[in-house]
């Protein structure tokens, strides 16, 4: 097999949105920050999670709203993390599609991109 793991996964905003996504990322997901090639410095932010990056960039055209594209994030207590996101008045989207062996809502980060949020069982 040629491919051994995803380093990172690029979402994107408009700069008028990088405010709203990097507090989004940064405190609502609670991704760590770290920091960019000096290349890079501009806008933007890149978090890690464990193995995996999470790239925050801005275009000046998206069209995330409508998308099905995701990243998926597991979590070890969906329900405390829906009451974390509702505090933040993060709008959860219930799940239409259950599956047998886990649990989870979808949410739009302030820029429109799809994520989806899972416990397994």
């Amino acid at each position: 097999m040629w491919l051994k793991a995803i380093d990172h996964i690029q979402v994107t905003s408009t700069p008028e949105l990088e405010s709203a996504m990097l507090f989004f990322y940064g405190q609502a997901l609670g991704l760590a920050e770290i920091p960019k090639p000096s290349s890079l410095q501009a806008v933007g932010a890149w978090y890690q999670l464990g193995n995996t990056q999470v790239h925050v960039a801005t275009e000046p055209e998206i069209h995330n709203a409508q998308s099905r594209r995701h990243i998926a994030f597991e979590v070890e207590n969906l329900e405390a993390f829906r009451q974390h996101l509702q505090t933040l008045d993060v709008e959860i989207i219930p799940d239409r599609q259950p599956l047998a062996n886990c649990d989870r809502f979808y949410l739009r980060d302030p820029a429109g991109n799809r994520i989806e949020i899972l416990e397994y069982h």
